[in-house]
């Protein structure tokens, strides 16, 4: 999450309308013996992640005989490659994005622009996460139809990472408190007590606050969800017309706006992008930060210092209510398009790239950034060393927490809203603009079922 997520999506929005035509795709699926199989993939954060694809590929083609056309692109590059391949009838056979299940995949099986994938699925359904089998399961209009129309590899979540030398050298109790209300109060507690020592230049908290970070909408959405405000139901059905739910956001919005007012969350963090908590936090300007994946803990691993003594990952408090945090979770999928001359063969090596001992390689190349989808992979030692503490409580939060997909998977309209950050904006005119909560809440409700409205035609 470290390019500027939000601007791309909207340009791509602009795109999406020319390439989703609604034609009917062709029905063939001829394959063309003398046209490799060829996959588009993102590149990864780090080497390894590129390698153990290169080499699950190598394997396939020595097993099979059959040739591949393997190439790598930027997060920027992979989507819109993707859409203007698509605009001319020639797309990849298969295509993985690290951000196409935001909004694009759900919009693509929509338009009947994906290939079916439930023989992929099948082979290994028993072994998913009911999460990751419904964020792959979308409804085609062209086929009037329902099915897997993405194949789920990995998720990635939100996490807590804090500066543990700083609180030490603070004579902070290092016993950080789990329930909601004393977990806050620890860290007021400690920008206090920076103010006492004279470093009033760190804040405790490192809470994105901006429209232009795609993070404000990852951590203001789990806030919702500590809150237990439900915006839509699993039919697709906004919710936000309800007396409750409205009640909720408002004060959740409270809650986090009233911690900027107050002086613990930088006050430049309603212009930040997505890098600037990273940053701001590696520079020690912070305390604590949330962040989805694992890549700040991850870009200091060459340092085992930094890694293993000076930074920690936390599990996240339990909701007010004292009940256990449930996790909002992105499942990274690859993709086959209707268009693709050789489904057959994309099939198969996507049902051989998804056989555990395949898939777990391959996510473990991700060195913790990205974690299993299939339970059964949290097994392996990586998951469970004490020592790498950044992996281990990740691990921990996916692998016993209570998980639930991003509102996109239930409704692509809300692919949208998340693009246009429109709790970002409610955000800022509390903050900057010194709107009411209850205002921010009610323009913000009105424009989700705007979005919601223009979706229905498109």
């Amino acid at each position: 999450m470290r390019h500027k997520f939000i601007i791309i999506l909207l340009f791509l929005f602009s795109l999406i309308l020319s390439t989703c035509s609604g034609q009917t795709p062709p029905t063939g699926t001829s394959v063309d013996l003398n046209r490799p199989l060829t996959i588009w993939w993102n590149r990864g954060y780090y080497p390894q992640q590129d390698e153990a694809i290169e080499k699950i590929v190598a394997d396939w083609q020595q097993l099979t005989g059959n040739s591949v056309e393997l190439l790598f692109f930027s997060e920027d590059e992979t989507l819109s490659k993707a859409i203007q391949a698509l605009e001319n009838g020639n797309p990849p056979d298969i295509l993985f994005s690290e951000r196409a299940e935001y909004t694009l995949t759900p919009l693509w099986a929509k338009k009947g622009k994906l290939a079916d994938v439930s023989p992929v699925i099948e082979s290994v359904k028993t072994r998913y996460t009911p999460v990751a089998l419904r964020s792959a399961s979308f409804p085609n209009q062209v086929a009037k139809k329902t099915s897997y129309y993405a194949v789920p590899l990995m998720q990635q979540s939100l996490h807590i990472h804090y500066w543990q030398d700083l609180i030490q050298k603070m004579g902070l109790p290092e016993s950080i408190p789990e329930d909601w209300q004393g977990f806050w109060s620890y860290w007021k507690q400690a920008q206090e007590t920076l103010l006492l020592q004279g470093r009033g230049k760190i804040y405790s908290l490192g809470i994105p606050m901006s429209v232009a970070s795609s993070d404000t909408y990852w951590v203001f959405e789990q806030i919702l969800e500590a809150y237990n405000v439900q915006l839509m139901n699993s039919d697709g059905k906004l919710l936000v017309d309800q007396p409750q739910v409205r009640a909720g956001i408002i004060e959740a919005l409270t809650w986090l706006t009233n911690l900027y007012k107050s002086g613990y969350i930088p006050p430049n963090a309603i212009n930040w992008l997505n890098a600037d908590n990273n940053t701001t936090f590696l520079n020690k300007m912070t305390l604590m930060t949330l962040n989805v994946s694992l890549s700040i803990p991850g870009s200091q691993q060459q340092d085992e210092d930094i890694y293993l003594n000076q930074m920690a990952t936390i599990e996240f408090p339990n909701k007010p209510d004292g009940e256990p945090m449930k996790f909002l979770t992105s499942v990274k999928q690859a993709l086959i398009f209707a268009e693709s001359q050789n489904q057959t063969l994309a099939q198969e090596f996507l049902t051989y790239l998804v056989q555990p001992d395949h898939l777990e390689e391959y996510i473990k190349g991700a060195a913790g950034r990205y974690f299993p989808v299939m339970p059964e992979l949290f097994s392996d030692p990586f998951w469970n060393n004490p020592n790498n503490s950044h992996v281990f409580v990740a691990a921990k939060q996916l692998r016993e927490g209570e998980t639930r997909s991003l509102y996109q998977v239930f409704n692509p309209a809300y692919g949208q809203v998340s693009a246009e950050n429109v709790w970002g904006e409610a955000i800022r005119k509390v903050v900057v603009n010194g709107v009411s909560p209850q205002v921010a809440v009610d323009e913000a409700i009105e424009r989700i079922k705007e979005i919601f409205v223009q979706w229905k035609t498109r």
